[in-house]
């Protein structure tokens, strides 16, 4: 790190901006002057992938990777946001072996990205590190580095991120748009990932429009033994299966509610669905819109939802990837 920033107390406002903006400029020229050929790499092995880009942080660096999730996946790579704890308690089974984990972390040594490191790399998936210390342990882990290391923080303190989650927000925009050269991205795809020629738009389009369907969601009886629930989740990865009587949705049993179980001492091999499921899980009518969904997944920090028409029946599941853009998007005739 280089020096700490220092302001004059008794300065004007637009003075102390102008020297913060300085010392970002800076921090980004560095990481500039830093890539090199790891970052074709990135992008190669990002162009490859036959599965998705799945982009982790906490904190500030959560936020910049939300940011970076959205760019991706409005430019033709799709990507989604996965917050480690909730990986860790649970959503990990979203991962694949044809997947990629780009975390962030810029001591590269926070507790809930290395530990959920750790379990993506024994699922087989690939690790790029986005990290400002290239000997830390996330690094160590990690199958490609981006060095997002800055000379100081704009921070007085030398503290709080500034420089530091701008620099890494400019290698993911960097990223995206190296990726966006590659795929041959044009105005026309652009258009079709934007329906209405804006973001939001992809959001007022209705659940049924981009659920998944009743016929492909994971799903199992009440009575189902412990090998059908497992055979059910691991069926579509999507670290779930839906616990059903006929056309009504009566559960839902995830990864975490069995590894919960395990962990409680409970004595889970002979016992069924019903004694394992969720009672009465969330769900939503395939009427309402795609921000609705959005809206309710994000307030019960869930990344799933069940859809039912409006006579209660079961007819799908939507799932945060469906909201970001995971295949096509289904217009219903």
């Amino acid at each position: 790190m280089g020096s700490v920033a220092v302001y004059d107390a008794n300065g004007k406002a637009v003075e102390i901006a102008r020297q913060v903006l300085d010392i970002e400029i800076e921090g980004i020229r560095c990481v500039k002057d830093q890539l090199d050929n790891r970052f074709d790499k990135c992008v190669d092995l990002l162009y490859s992938l036959r599965g998705r880009i799945i982009i982790t942080g906490v904190g500030k660096s959560g936020l910049i990777g939300r940011k970076i999730a959205a760019t991706f996946t409005s430019t033709g790579s799709p990507a989604i946001f996965l917050h480690p704890l909730e990986g860790l308690h649970g959503d990990v089974g979203i991962v694949g072996r044809d997947d990629a984990l780009l975390a962030i972390s810029n001591s590269g040594e926070t507790a809930e990205i290395t530990t959920l490191a750790a379990t993506v790399k024994r699922r087989q998936a690939r690790i790029i590190a986005m990290t400002g210390v290239g000997s830390s342990t996330l690094a160590r882990m990690a199958d490609l580095v981006l060095d997002s290391r800055v000379p100081r923080e704009a921070c007085p303190l030398n503290m709080a991120p500034t420089a530091s989650t701008t620099a890494t927000l400019a290698i993911g925009d960097a990223l995206a748009v190296a990726l966006m050269v590659r795929r041959g991205f044009r105005k026309e795809d652009f258009i079709k990932h934007h329906p209405g020629g804006s973001l939001g738009e992809r959001l007022n389009l209705k659940v049924q429009d981009i659920m998944l369907d009743r016929r492909a969601a994971p799903e199992v009886a009440e009575t189902a033994s412990l090998h059908e629930i497992l055979a059910s989740i691991n069926e579509q990865n999507l670290g779930f299966t839906l616990v059903t009587s006929g056309d009504r949705l009566v559960g839902i049993i995830t990864d975490g509610d069995l590894r919960r179980a395990l962990l409680d001492g409970e004595h889970v091999y002979g016992r069924r669905a019903a004694d394992l499921m969720t009672k009465d899980p969330l769900s939503i009518r395939d009427d309402r819109t795609a921000a609705e969904a959005l809206e309710i997944m994000e307030r019960k920090l869930i990344t799933a939802l069940a859809v039912l028409d409006r006579s209660g029946t079961l007819v799908g599941v939507i799932h945060l990837h469906d909201l970001l853009g995971r295949g096509e998007v289904r217009f219903s005739s």
